[in-house]
């Protein structure tokens, strides 16, 4: 008897409102759903440290120039090295951000903003992608879970959550000690502490084995980049799905549900 289909897609926290692509493969996984039967789940990597993956980028409402806004941080070693699950929004962040969403957005876009009462960069995101309606049905699951952690399978390169000036950052493993990347050649050596596998998340090599090992999905929706650097031959038990297209992928989804 044959299982059920499991149709996952991963993406880190990408914009508080999120970036297109994500939305993109949303929509493909509710159509091959629609086919297939099955549960969608969203492998919601919110272990990356990136800042970068939260920019969002709106058009102005009247000039449609573009522009780049993100959240502001507790602090410099939160905004590099911490993971998005740790990583603290500024206090004021919120109301100045609403302040200038009317150039870019319509009413129901901002009511949705400001129902978001999160700490964390990677908890305010999902809380806007619920609120948009974009998540219903679908079960979330969170790479920075420690139950995940500890039930996934162990893996040759892999990052840990450890302490670093008062805050947890995210340090890849390098045999006898950690390195934080600070950008080009530069490193910062931290020495090796003990750890456990609830700290540990996956390099992007390693990570669809990792995921793979607890969400045993049967299809997986990915976009043209992800399907070139994925590592199939560690799961190729999955039917790989390319997400369909959309203009502006890389721009904010605003479509809110009347």
């Amino acid at each position: 008897m044959s299982r059920a289909s499991v149709i996952c897609f991963g993406q880190q926290p990408c914009g508080f409102f999120p970036k297109r692509f994500l939305v993109a493969k949303i929509f493909t996984a509710r159509r091959l759903q629609r086919e297939i039967g099955g549960e969608i789940v969203f492998f919601y990597h919110d272990s990356d440290h990136d800042p970068r993956e939260t920019q969002t980028t709106l058009r102005h409402r009247k000039t449609n120039e573009p522009a780049i806004l993100n959240f502001a941080f507790a602090n410099k070693v939160q905004r590099k090295f911490s993971p998005l699950y740790l990583k603290r929004i500024a206090l004021d962040w919120q109301a100045k951000t609403e302040l200038q969403l009317p150039n870019y957005v319509e009413r129901p876009c901002i009511e949705v903003f400001k129902k978001a009462a999160a700490v964390t960069i990677a908890d305010f995101c999902l809380e806007m992608y619920r609120h948009m309606g974009l998540l219903e049905g679908i079960r979330v699951v969170r790479s920075s879970d420690p139950v995940l952690r500890g039930a996934a399978c162990d893996i040759p390169e892999f990052f840990a959550d450890v302490p670093y000036e008062e805050e947890v950052v995210r340090a890849r493993f390098n045999k006898d000690n950690f390195q934080l990347h600070e950008g080009g050649n530069s490193f910062i050596t931290l020495p090796l502490t003990v750890f456990t596998k609830e700290q540990i998340s996956p390099t992007r090599d390693t990570r669809l084995h990792w995921m793979q090992s607890v969400i045993h999905c049967t299809h997986y929706v990915a976009g043209a980049g992800e399907q070139a650097y994925l590592r199939r031959k560690d799961a190729p038990e999955i039917n790989y799905v390319q997400r369909d297209t959309i203009d502006r992928s890389d721009e904010a989804y605003t479509e809110i549900p009347a």
